[in-house]
C-alpha cells in the first residue's frame, strides 16, 4: 500500500511539471452585461511565453430582465373562434319581431305598414315593356298576355285590375290619352286593342281592335294616341307612318299615311308620338332620322338627323314647342319645333336609351336606359338633376305620373318585371 501511494505521488509530480500553472485571474474590463477576465498560462519549459485567456463571466438575471417582455410576446395565444366574435358582436342586437303588418286593400294579402305591398308590384312573371298613365291609374304590359292596372290616387298603388288575355302572345306598346278615357296596345302578334274605362265602375274594357291583316305588306309597331283619344299613329316595320281615326269603335280607318322612302322602303318605324293638340306627327326610325308630319297638310315638316344611330324614343313637350328623340347613341338630342333646329344634346347615360316623357309643366324630362338607371333632367339647367338606379337590368319605360298635392312622383319598369315608384324631393 506504501508503495502504491509512492507512485500516485510521482506521477501528479510529474503530471503538474508538464502542464501549464494558471495564475490567479486578472479583471480587464466590466460593463453592464459582464464582466471580463484574463489568466494568464505559463509554461515550465518556456518561462518567457505567457499567454493571456479571456473569461466572461455573464450577469444572467439582468439580461433575462430586459427580454422576457419580448420573449412573452412571442408565445402564440389561443385564437379567437368565429363564433365567439360574433356573438359579442351581435350581443343585445337580436333581430326584433315584424308586428307592423296590415292587408293591401288591393290584393288582399299581408303586407308591411307605410309600404308599397310586394304581390301588387310582382305581377307581370316577364319583362314589362310598356307604361301608361291616366289621372287615376297607370296600366303596365308586359311578355305575358295580361294587362294590369294600378291605381295612382293614393301612395299604396295597388292592384285594381288585370285584364287577362288582352294579347296571347305578349304586349310591346301600350298608350292612354291624356283625359285618360282611351288607352291603346299593339301585341306581338300584330294585333292593336282600343281600350275604354267605364266612367262608374273604373274598369277598362275593348273599345275597337284593328287585326293585325289590317296593314297590308307590313306589321304595327310603335302607337300613340292624342289628347282625346279620337287619334291614333302607328309605325310600321317599313317606315310608314299611319294615322287613324278610332272614335267609330266599329270601322276605325286611316286619315294620313307619311312615307318616308320610296316604294314602301323606308327605314323601320321604332317609335312615333302625337303633339297634344294633334296637329304634329313625329317619328324615329332605324337610321337614326326623326320624322316631323303636320296632319293638317299631310305633309313632312322638318327631317331632322342629328343622331346617326336607331331612334327608340320620341316625345313632344306639353306645349309641342320642344321635341325630345333618344336611342342608341345614349344621347338626349332635344329639337325646337318651331324652326326645326338643334339646340342640345343630354349626356350621362352609359348605354341605350330606351324611354323619355315630360313632366306636366314641362320643366323636367325622364329617361330611362339600358344601363337600368333613370335620370331628371332640367330643362333650363340643361343638367340631369337626379339619378335613380336601383337595378343594374334594363328599363323599357318611364312614365310621370299626375302630381298628387305637393309632390310628384314617376315610375320605372323593365327586365326586373316590377314597378319601381319615385318621389320627388320637394324639401317641405
Amino acid at each position: 500500500m506504501a508503495a502504491a501511494t509512492q507512485q500516485l505521488r510521482l506521477a501528479s509530480a510529474g503530471i503538474s511539471s508538464i502542464l501549464p500553472r494558471l495564475s490567479a485571474p486578472i479583471t480587464l474590463s466590466s460593463s453592464r452585461w459582464a464582466t471580463f477576465y484574463a489568466q494568464e498560462l505559463t509554461h515550465p519549459l518556456l518561462p518567457s511565453l505567457s499567454i493571456g485567456i479571456p473569461g466572461i463571466q455573464v450577469s444572467l438575471p439582468t439580461l433575462l430582465g430586459d427580454i422576457w417582455e419580448s420573449v412573452l410576446r412571442a408565445v402564440p395565444k389561443k385564437k379567437t373562434s368565429h363564433m365567439k366574435k360574433r356573438h359579442r358582436q351581435m350581443a343585445g342586437k337580436a333581430l326584433e319581431d315584424v308586428n307592423s303588418l296590415c292587408r293591401c286593400p288591393g290584393c288582399g294579402q299581408t303586407k308591411r305598414m307605410h309600404r308599397l305591398c310586394p304581390h301588387c308590384m310582382e305581377t307581370h312573371l316577364t319583362d314589362i315593356f310598356a307604361l301608361a298613365v291616366t289621372k287615376k291609374a297607370i296600366l303596365s304590359a308586359s311578355g305575358s298576355s295580361s294587362i294590369n292596372v294600378h291605381e295612382t290616387a293614393s301612395p299604396v298603388f295597388s292592384l285594381t285590375q288585370t285584364i287577362s288575355g288582352a294579347h296571347p302572345v305578349g304586349c310591346h306598346h301600350l298608350c292612354t290619352s291624356k283625359d285618360g278615357k282611351v288607352a291603346a296596345s299593339a301585341g306581338f302578334g300584330g294585333e292593336i286593342k282600343i281600350w275604354s274605362v267605364n266612367a262608374e265602375s273604373g274598369e277598362w274594357g275593348v273599345h275597337a281592335e284593328i287585326p293585325s291583316d289590317a296593314v297590308k305588306d307590313a306589321s304595327v309597331w310603335a302607337i300613340a294616341l292624342n289628347d282625346d283619344g279620337q287619334y291614333f299613329a302607328t309605325t310600321t316595320r317599313d317606315g310608314r307612318i299611319l294615322v287613324w281615326d278610332v272614335l267609330d269603335k266599329d270601322a276605325p280607318k286611316v286619315i294620313r299615311e307619311y312615307e318616308t322612302g320610296s316604294g314602301n322602303s323606308g327605314s323601320f318605324g321604332m317609335c312615333v308620338d302625337l303633339s297634344r293638340d294633334g296637329k304634329l306627327t313625329a317619328s324615329g326610325h332605324q337610321n337614326g332620322t326623326v320624322y316631323v308630319f303636320n296632319n293638317d297638310t299631310g305633309r313632312l315638316v322638318y327631317s331632322l338627323t342629328g343622331l346617326t344611330k336607331p331612334i327608340r324614343a320620341v316625345a313632344f313637350s306639353p306645349g309641342s314647342t320642344r321635341l325630345a328623340a333618344a336611342g342608341d347613341a345614349a344621347i338626349i338630342a332635344m329639337y325646337d319645333m318651331q324652326h326645326g333646329e338643334h339646340v342640345g344634346n343630354f349626356t350621362g347615360h352609359s348605354a341605350w336609351v330606351t324611354s323619355v316623357d315630360w313632366n306636366d309643366t314641362g320643366e323636367y324630362l325622364l329617361s330611362g336606359s339600358m344601363d337600368g338607371k333613370a335620370k331628371v333632367w332640367s330643362i333650363d339647367r340643361k343638367a340631369c338633376v337626379a339619378t335613380h338606379s336601383e337595378t343594374d337590368k334594363p328599363l323599357w319605360s318611364v312614365k310621370w305620373l299626375p302630381k298628387m298635392g305637393r309632390s310628384e312622383y314617376f315610375c320605372t319598369a323593365g327586365a326586373n318585371k316590377s314597378l319601381s315608384f319615385y318621389r320627388e324631393a320637394t324639401g317641405g
